[in-house]
């Protein structure tokens, strides 16, 4: 989530989008508010930075296309995410239909692109998470990152993953189980 002393608030980047005289310097400050965060929560998701910065782009090219089709019934904090966490998935998706055709080595293959990214710097601890991360289920792994990492409300999830804060608490908590057990496996 952005930093709200530093950025302007949604409503004026909204009224500036309305325009056509100001629609580009709306979009800028947009961009400059929310893409850091986009970022972040897209790289959990796909976990190699060169493929965060596209999904990333993609993201953009969407909310430019569409930013007048948002209505205002959500934040816009959630409309975004709503889009941004679509286009990980999406591109996960399709990333998982190439390597299905290719030949299985065993080895997962996110885990072993995320270690031959040059911008993943991590160990130990920390590692072994990431790993256990990337081997969830992309839903989960969607779930488990805005609750974990990004500490979002059930209520806010569900407005963004379209989804019940039932079955939102069900999928945190065997993406939970699951961690824990890659965690301890590896551990030992």
């Amino acid at each position: 989530m952005p930093n709200r002393d530093t950025t302007p608030s949604d409503e004026h980047i909204l009224r500036l989008l309305q325009s056509e005289h100001t629609y580009e310097q709306g979009f800028r400050l947009l961009v400059r508010a929310y893409g850091k965060s986009l970022y972040w929560h897209i790289r959990r998701l796909v976990l190699v930075h060169e493929d965060a910065d596209d999904v990333l782009q993609n993201t953009f090219i969407k909310i430019y296309q569409g930013i007048e089709r948002f209505e205002g019934k959500s934040k816009l904090f959630t409309w975004l995410y709503r889009i941004a966490t679509n286009e990980a998935l999406s591109f996960l998706e399709s990333r998982r239909r190439q390597q299905a055709a290719s030949l299985d080595d065993g080895e997962d293959p996110l885990v072993r692109r995320m270690h031959a990214d040059p911008w993943f710097d991590a160990d130990g601890l920390q590692r072994r998470l990431y790993e256990a991360v990337a081997r969830l289920p992309e839903k989960q792994r969607a779930v488990f990152n805005l609750r974990y990492f990004e500490e979002m409300s059930y209520e806010e999830m569900a407005r963004i993953l379209n989804t019940s804060v039932g079955a939102l608490k069900a999928s945190f908590h065997h993406a939970v189980k699951k961690v824990e057990t890659y965690i301890r496996e590896q551990s030992s």
